[in-house]
């Protein structure tokens, strides 16, 4: 797939990007050179290949799932303006 100029042009008023007669021959440049990266990428026979989440095979260290913090709700709403059954009233912004 390649790009004309036209299409990059559309593309470029989509974004509202101005671009000049010479930076629109780049940018097409640039895009088609993508373009073709991309259908390279999707000739490429895949069969059998199992999806990976990660191109390396890395194991993330865990904390333990546990409460390190105490409860400070109470604290918290004292200063609030307004507070009730533990939840911070506002104001009603949609009516």
């Amino acid at each position: 797939m390649s790009l004309s100029l036209e299409q990059v042009g559309r593309i470029a008023r989509l974004a509202h990007i101005e671009l000049t007669p010479a930076e629109a021959e780049a940018t097409q440049a640039k895009l088609n050179g993508i373009f073709g990266l991309i259908e390279q990428m999707q000739a490429v026979d895949t069969t059998g290949v199992a999806p990976m989440s990660h191109p390396q095979d890395l194991l993330l260290r865990l904390r333990p799932d546990a409460v390190t913090e105490t409860n400070r709700r109470e604290a918290y709403q004292a200063v609030a303006p307004e507070a009730e059954a533990g939840l911070y009233l506002v104001p009603k912004v949609i009516e």
